[in-house]
């Protein structure tokens, strides 16, 4: 890869390039890495001045919650001081895995990575190099997403140096993300599993596990897990969500995110086609590279048309109302 950034990035393969990012951890820096779902910004999860630099560089509000992310079932145990039946089911379920648990926080996690709250988000990211730098470091490593606070999420590299530039320590280069889209967070906090966010597992498989998961409302201004405000992912476009696509899109020069190809592509500066069999699998894994390169056009929007809200869609569309959120009803009476 060939870019300004060159000496900061790090090959997957790199065994001293992961032990100088495994450093880099210890001594209370940032390093971005790459999951499965989206890069994250890592830190120390143990050390809270190392974890202030995470909220800095994002610009993240203080009260937003991070996940930990663990490289075993054992490391997760030491960040909590309760692990109920249904950790167990789950975690040997779906763990390496876009699957995050929020549980009681153990007294060694520090309270900013938990925002103050008594529970602790973690989770097991299924990507060698995200397992690697976590044994290697020998640390919990809290990690929200590599990317500004409400912008969108990055996937590659690339997209971790446009938005935080010099900012990292260190950025290793693991390739695009193979889920595309942040894990599902469940709370076991309570009597019943409680839906905080939907994400790269299905909803339905987890309850095939747990059974029914209660899905409440949350409380926009006190967030209990990353990824409950109504303004998240956001491209710089405005975007507009539809059911489906206008006949003539709401401005001129528009741009369109759609599952499958559309009927009329001429009437668009651009189109972003996510699976054209309809695989919402594949949609998911492409669909912030395709809002990013939409969002480099300088388009006046974007029109993303909602998939089917089954399996994945549920968290693909979870993902478009958020980035709409601010534009929706700008729109909401054009064709």
């Amino acid at each position: 890869m060939s870019n300004t950034h060159e000496h900061r990035l790090l090959i997957l393969t790199d065994t001293d390039g992961l032990r100088q990012a495994a450093t880099v951890v210890r001594q209370g820096g940032t390093v971005a890495f790459p999951t499965e779902t989206v890069y994250g910004l890592g830190a120390n999860a143990l050390d809270a001045a190392a974890v202030v630099k995470v909220f800095e560089i994002k610009r993240r509000p203080r009260f937003d919650p991070l996940i930990v992310h663990v490289h075993s079932i054992s490391q997760a145990r030491q960040v909590v001081c309760a692990w109920p039946e249904g950790a167990t089911e789950l975690a040997q379920r779906f763990w390496p895995g876009p699957l995050t648990l929020v549980l009681p926080k153990a007294n060694e996690v520090p309270d900013i990575v938990t925002s103050g709250l008594p529970t602790v988000a973690v989770r097991m990211p299924d990507h060698p190099t995200a397992l690697a730098l976590i044994a290697e470091a020998g640390v919990p490593v809290a990690a929200p997403s590599a990317n500004r606070f409400g912008s969108i999420s990055p996937t590659t590299s690339e997209h971790v140096l446009s938005q935080l530039g010099d900012e990292v320590d260190l950025v290793l280069d693991g390739g695009p993300c193979r889920v595309g889209i942040e894990s599902t967070i469940v709370s076991l906090t309570g009597q019943r599993p409680v839906l905080l966010r939907a994400g790269g597992t299905p909803l339905a498989d987890i309850e095939d596990v747990v059974g029914p998961i209660d899905r409440p409302s949350a409380d926009p201004n006190r967030p209990t897990a990353p990824g409950q405000y109504p303004r998240h992912y956001a491209p710089r476009t405005p975007l507009i969500l539809r059911e489906a696509p206008p006949d003539l899109p709401p401005l001129p020069r528009a741009g369109l995110l759609t599952l499958t190809a559309p009927q009329v592509p001429d009437h668009y500066e651009a189109v972003e086609v996510l699976s054209p069999t309809g695989d919402l699998q594949e949609a998911a894994a492409g669909l912030f590279a395709a809002l990013h390169r939409l969002d480099a056009l300088g388009l006046d929007a974007i029109l993303a048309v909602k998939v089917p809200e089954a399996g994945l869609g549920m968290a693909i569309n979870d993902r478009l109302r958020r980035a709409a959120y601010q534009t929706q009803q700008n729109y909401s009476g054009r064709n």
